[in-house]
């Protein structure tokens, strides 16, 4: 070998192919990407969960991305609660007989000695879109989306009390202690923006939630898939900002001291998943300090989606400011947004009631669907619009003489789905002549969760979790797609 020629190192002397001499331009920039590339490759396995360091399994990462059981264009949903029941009869599904009987006594005993009284609507009906679907005139900024909503007018529930019914739509029980429907949705499929909660409350600025946090809770699931709760009033979240002068760096070790603590403890009790969620909660609070204002900035909006979703007239800048931070989550990879608008129980004067909350949210989510479909989200976004329960036909005198209103109404209630796959300029199912009981395509509650859940790529039957000694499921006494919904 002459001096001139190249030597291979000491630690190059089992890789032929490597050299220590000088390289040229073409090796060094090959060696240098391969090199980055390599980086790279490894930085994505691991927040893929494929290199973790760690002790989690998969079932220990419920957050992580995870494949539907089929392919649905939903990704995302977005669920407007109206909470307190809005009438079917007074919103999407028009009884003109009823109108006739209004003022009249009714001969059904409801087990009290006071006489009661018919109820007309006191709200027109005007045909709409391609499809002439009936709105109500409370919604005249929704009726022209109209052809974007599958209408289900045949839904029922199994109980009429505000509390229940409440835990029975969010989480298909009538009593608290299971996991709601955002946390199933979580569960079954993760979320794509780890800097962000994958499941997001955001609750009226009038008060709170019949039943409370239990609504948006995880139950027995993995402490990570509960619902996070956005104040309305304030701070979205108090504490967001760390305090003056500590650092990132400091924050960053202070959790990384924390989580080896906290190891030490699981090595004992490995099992504790609520403490294991803990930790994975403390580490998205950091994350979080930097992503939530950002998503949450709605001052970044163009005048024009601000007016789109009414942020200009006071009485609808509460709802579209939900409405717009919502979409802004989504876009961003949060999984499901749960919005409540309180004051639907119109037990009398049902006229100014459903009259001032049809104000409230009917531009802001009018616009809420035409944004999305302006920016190519709608049809990987579900929306879904519905209370807890519907209403009577009929009142007390009493309140008759007040201003009439509506009672409590389990066998008869109206929701409307859009976006993320839905069939929409379509009407499905009927009630009766009065609009008191469903009649035609009769579907009940748990039907409609088994169909958000198809419309998000999910099998109700196979999204399980074994508790109790048995496999549970959101839909543990069976529920049936709605075929009539899904495109």
């Amino acid at each position: 070998m002459s001096n001139n020629e190249p030597r291979l190192s000491n630690s190059e002397g089992s890789h032929p192919g490597l050299i220590s001499a000088e390289l040229g331009r073409r090796d060094c920039l090959f060696r240098l990407g391969s090199g980055l590339g390599a980086m790279a490759l490894t930085s994505m396995l691991h927040q893929d969960g494929a290199l973790s360091a760690t002790r989690e399994s998969s079932n220990e990462r419920p957050l992580d991305p995870k494949p539907p059981h089929f392919p649905r264009p939903a990704k995302s949903c977005i669920f407007l609660f109206m909470s307190g029941a809005p009438s079917q009869m007074d919103t999407f599904d028009p009884k003109p007989d009823l109108d006739k009987y209004h003022g009249k006594p009714i001969t059904r005993i409801y087990g009290s000695l006071e006489k009661r009284l018919y109820v007309g609507s006191p709200f027109k009906f005007s045909r709409h879109g391609q499809a002439g679907i009936d709105v109500s005139e409370i919604f005249p900024h929704l009726a022209r989306s109209v052809d974007e909503l599958a209408i289900v007018r045949s839904l029922h529930t199994s109980v009429e009390a505000h509390t229940t019914a409440t835990f029975f739509m969010n989480t298909g029980e009538a009593i608290p202690g299971s996991p709601s429907l955002g946390s199933w949705l979580i569960y079954g499929l993760g979320t794509e923006n780890e800097n962000l909660p994958a499941f997001v409350v955001l609750p009226d600025h009038r008060g709170g939630v019949f039943g409370g946090p239990m609504n948006w809770s995880n139950a027995y699931l993995p402490a990570a898939c509960q619902g996070t709760l956005l104040n309305p009033v304030g701070p979205a979240i108090v504490d967001l900002v760390p305090t003056y002068g500590i650092s990132r760096r400091q924050q960053r070790d202070n959790i990384t001291l924390l989580n080896r603590l906290n190891e030490q403890y699981l090595d004992s009790n490995p099992r504790n998943g609520d403490l294991l969620g803990r930790m994975r909660n403390y580490e998205l609070a950091f994350r979080m300090q930097s992503a939530v204002p950002d998503a949450l900035d709605i001052g970044r909006e163009t005048a024009f989606t601000r007016k789109q979703y009414g942020l200009d007239e006071n009485v609808t800048e509460a709802m579209g400011r939900k409405c717009l931070m919502a979409r802004r989550m989504v876009e961003r990879g949060v999984r499901f947004v749960q919005i409540y608008c309180e004051g639907w129980d119109s037990h009398e004067n049902i006229a100014g009631g459903h009259a001032q909350r049809g104000l409230e949210v009917d531009r802001p989510i009018a616009g809420l669907i035409e944004d999305l479909k302006q920016r190519g989200l709608l049809d990987e976004t579900l929306i879904v619009w519905g209370g807890e329960f519907g209403r009577t036909a009929d009142n007390t005198m009493t309140f008759f003489r007040t201003g009439p209103g509506r009672d409590h109404n389990k066998e008869a209630m109206v929701f409307w789905l859009a976006g993320g796959g839905v069939q929409g300029g379509r009407v499905i199912g009927a009630t009766n002549e009065l609009g008191t009981k469903a009649v035609e395509n009769v579907y009940h509650t748990r039907d409609l969760h088994a169909t958000i859940l198809h419309l998000m790529g999910l099998d109700d039957m196979e999204l399980t979790y074994y508790h109790g000694g048995r496999f549970k499921r959101l839909t543990n006494l069976g529920g049936r797609t709605i075929q009539e919904v899904v495109s």
